[in-house]
């Protein structure tokens, strides 16, 4: 079946040598930043029936120093503007989700319009944490505004826990060190993340955005009903485990990149309910997932899918959410 892969990265030459030069050249734990090209990427899109690959930049994302807000800025709209020309050169290939230089405020509100309106953007891809600063803070209320007017896709990828200490100093956080922070850790601070937009009211407020959790929901199915019960039992009735559950099902799809089969899918699928697949889409997270691995997780996810789902219900799996979700945005640039 044909596939379009909302979760795969893109390292352009610029954004490398910026990371490497912030000191990220092995970037949340891992060996390095791998290697990576149009021309790569499309031999895999090919082996693996691939139409249509959404770029992003991944952790540690584009604003690497807390308080160089300008250099942020700057780095970010470089970064947009390099998957910008790489999907106009390969426009049948690919297209791409923007950056933002969060957490600088205004910087990130300027860059929304210009990512969607200049440069074709289909929409945003968001990091867990900005510097210790998490998705659904006060303190990003004009950016989810701003997404919320503009009736943005917005794609949360995980990053290293980064705590912001009352010094204004950043402090990674890497319990068991020993293994990359991808391992583990990025899928508490996911769960994080979206348990804070869901508590915070961020995702209620603003209902004209559309989140894509990556990696299956990471923790978050079996932690629901804790977080919901937790939140009952200190007063915030309006987001109990129900209320949560009905957020995710009708604002949220979540992407299968990663290890979904054979066990992690299950949880998601019961939060999801009856039409949970329809909230589905694929990923391969490739190059950060080496093609030798993608081509074997993606052996496993249609072995998966076949045990769950009839071929119309896969066929949505595979493309058609991701289609009706972003192919009208792409076609629309």
């Amino acid at each position: 079946m044909k596939r379009i892969d909302v979760h795969c990265h893109a390292v352009a030459p610029g954004y490398r040598q910026y990371a490497i030069d912030n000191g990220h050249e092995r970037p949340d734990g891992m060996p390095a930043l791998p290697a990576w090209s149009p021309e790569q990427h499309i031999a895999l899109m090919e082996r693996l029936d691939i139409d249509k690959s959404i770029l992003s930049i991944t952790s540690p994302g584009t604003h690497l120093t807390l308080g160089h807000d300008v250099d942020a800025a700057r780095m970010t709209r470089r970064a947009n503007e390099d998957l910008s020309e790489i999907c106009r050169s390969h426009p049948t290939h690919f297209a791409f989700f923007a950056s933002l230089p969060l957490p600088a405020v205004e910087e990130s509100v300027a860059e929304i319009d210009y990512a969607l309106d200049v440069l074709g953007s289909v929409g945003f891809a968001v990091l867990s944490n900005a510097n210790g600063v998490y998705l659904g803070d006060e303190a990003l209320e004009p950016v989810f505004e701003k997404l919320n007017a503009r009736r943005a896709v917005v794609f949360i990828h995980p990053t290293t826990c980064n705590l912001l200490g009352d010094d204004g100093q950043v402090q990674p956080a890497k319990p068991l060190s020993n293994y990359p922070r991808p391992m583990m850790e990025f899928m508490f601070d996911e769960t994080r993340a979206v348990a804070n937009l869901l508590l915070s009211g961020t995702v209620a407020r603003y209902p004209d955005i559309t989140y894509i959790m990556s990696h299956c929901g990471c923790a978050l199915p079996s932690l629901l009903d804790r977080i919901g019960g937790f939140a009952a039992i200190t007063g915030g009735a309006a987001s109990q485990g129900d209320d949560l559950r009905r957020l995710l099902r009708e604002r949220f799809y979540f992407d299968l990149a990663g290890f979904p089969f054979p066990n992690q899918i299950h949880g998601l699928l019961r939060i999801l309910g009856e039409g949970g697949e329809e909230r589905l889409v694929y990923g391969t997270d490739y190059p950060f997932t080496p093609e030798k691995v993608a081509v074997s997780l993606a052996d496993q996810l249609d072995k998966g899918c076949e045990e769950l789902f009839d071929d119309v219900q896969r066929q949505a799996v595979y493309s058609g959410n991701a289609q009706k979700l972003l192919i009208s945005r792409i076609n629309h640039k």
